[in-house]
């Protein structure tokens, strides 16, 4: 108690104190400017605040890129880099859009309408003839997630009897409407979602996830959050980026284990504060293929009571169904508690045609912040469920149509051939000298990296060879992705013989520079400021557009 009262006293000493200094800075000084100061140091504070805590990029970075910008400014180098710029981006335009010899863009449309068969004739011979890859061979990592001849004949037939149909609509169009809440039904189901999971179709992962993002910031604001923050592994995929961007959050990286790739559950705990408004974990993470620890991340969740997103696009459609085949594989859906949505792509491995994929909640709550509503228009009252108004009732009905005819034990037997093809192609890439592989993955993508030679050598030798590879970075890779065509009898051992093939030949001389896009590629990877980088993927994208 007399200890008590001491440290009372000396409190009060110090109070006393503090307030003599403060009063003898104000003593002589007019009330107006102990007001402007005040009011001067409070804006500097917060201002200080909102850069150091609530910028979209973190102080470091902003620095880089100032740093990169001055520069550049600077005569010489300014000039030298616009000159290498204007060349990567030639390079890359002839590399990547080469048209035939002799053929031009049409720009104008025809005078008259072209008969039906004459078009059709057109298209199959001028434009669809254009295509090199010889992707229904499964000479293709991933992006196409093909069915069949059979199923792409019934896909034609259902998209042409849903052809007009029209969703923002969904009184007129009744059919469509009730083929969309039954495939949400059904995914909820088998990611053993309760009486309450509910969710939504989009047109892609990406629409998935800005959806899950927008709906916790919606969510965030409720709470008094004014700076939303994502937390993700640096494994996320580049739409959690993209949605901060969109809808003004802040994204903040997580590092991963630099050799099982899986999330530093530590340093995620660490970065959660007052404005973290969701936690991501990937199931399987694209770069790696690696199931992250959904069980781990989702106990933080429950912890801080902060909504957990599972990105299962690339495995959504395929860890429940290997899972009830007996495959021993980490849970990562609905069943984890804490985990409050989930991604999954039905154009990828749930076989679908393109633009179809799902996004669900663990109840109608997290769901509603996702929803867009507006009363005032003076068009009349507008509401959309996702970033869509209009939305194709065909795609909605080929997803619906998809589901049904492949069924549970289709999805079974897709999930555990692409499990052991991928699985058989790990085995022989870890005994072949020069490559590695990042991680151990659990599904269906396998990342291959070498610390011998520029593994983007191997990427274009493939190329060469007729197969279409995905490329990583930091560190450098190339993604072999599963899918079904590869577990064709005799694709995955074309597949293993040509990768076998060419890594003999670049080991003849591993020191050997990279050239063509693969030097552009190790080229990007190295190039500190990334602006620049940004310069080079924009020639690209302005490439895919051009005409000339």
């Amino acid at each position: 108690m007399e200890y008590l009262d001491v440290w009372w006293e000396m409190s009060l000493l110090y109070l006393q104190h503090t307030r003599d200094a403060i009063n003898a800075q104000c003593e002589g000084r007019e009330a107006w400017q102990i007001i402007m100061v005040t009011v001067g140091v409070m804006i500097i504070c917060n201002w200080l605040y909102h850069q150091l805590f609530l910028h979209e990029l973190g102080l470091f970075e902003r620095f880089k890129l100032s740093f990169f910008r001055m520069l550049r400014r600077l005569p010489v180098i300014g000039t030298k880099i616009k000159e290498e710029l204007e060349k990567t981006k030639a390079a890359i335009t002839s590399d990547m859009f080469p048209l035939p010899d002799g053929d031009v863009y049409n720009t104008r449309l025809p005078e008259t309408g072209i008969p039906k068969d004459e078009l059709l004739n057109l298209v199959k011979t001028k434009y669809k003839s254009m295509e090199k890859i010889d992707w229904k061979g499964g000479r293709l990592s991933g992006a196409v997630y093909n069915c069949g001849a059979e199923h792409e004949s019934l896909m034609e037939r259902i998209y042409g009897i849903f052809v007009g149909d029209n969703l923002l609509h969904p009184d007129v169009f009744p059919g469509t409407r009730k083929m969309e809440a039954e495939v949400v039904a059904m995914c909820c189901n088998f990611f053993h979602g309760g009486p309450d999971a509910c969710g939504t179709m989009t047109s892609g992962g990406t629409e998935s996830i800005l959806m899950a993002c927008k709906a916790y910031r919606e969510r965030a604001y409720k709470h008094g959050i004014k700076t939303p923050q994502i937390l993700a592994p640096i494994s996320g995929h580049a739409a959690f980026a993209k949605a901060a961007k969109y809808f003004k959050m802040r994204y903040v990286e997580i590092p991963v284990d630099p050799v099982t790739k899986l999330i530093n559950i530590p340093a995620m705990r660490r970065k959660i504060n007052k404005n973290t408004c969701m936690l991501v974990v990937s199931a399987p993470s694209f770069p790696y293929g690696v199931i992250e620890q959904v069980e781990e991340v989702a106990k933080l969740g429950k912890y801080y009571n902060i909504p957990v997103h599972v990105d299962a696009c690339m495995g959504g459609f395929i860890i429940p169904f290997a899972k009830k085949a007996g495959m021993d594989l980490p849970p990562m859906d609905f069943a984890v508690d804490g985990v409050t949505s989930i991604s999954a792509d039905a154009h990828k491995y749930g076989l679908a045609p393109k633009g179809n994929s799902i996004v669900v909640y663990k109840n109608a709550d997290y769901r509603m912040g996702q929803f867009y509503i507006n009363t005032d228009w003076c068009g009349g009252v507008y509401a959309s469920p996702a970033v869509g108004g209009t939305r194709s009732g065909a795609i909605i009905a080929t997803c619906w149509a998809t589901m049904m005819y492949v069924g549970l034990d289709g999805y079974q037997e897709n999930a555990v051939k692409i499990i052991k093809t991928r699985q058989y192609v790990e085995e022989c890439v870890r005994k072949m000298p020069g490559l590695t592989v990042q991680g151990k993955p659990d599904v269906n993508i396998l990342s291959i990296s070498s610390n011998t030679f520029d593994i983007y050598r191997l990427g274009s030798a493939l190329t060469k060879k007729g197969w279409h590879m995905f490329t990583v970075q930091y560190p450098a890779g190339v993604n072999f992705c599963v899918t079904k065509m590869h577990t064709l009898p005799g694709v995955a051992e074309g597949f293993v013989k040509d990768l076998e093939e060419c890594t003999a030949e670049i080991m003849k001389d591993p020191k050997a520079p990279a050239e063509g896009i693969a030097a552009i590629y190790g080229m990007a990877e190295s190039i500190p400021d990334r602006s620049m980088v940004a310069e080079f993927v924009q020639g690209y994208l302005e490439a895919y557009y051009s005409t000339i």
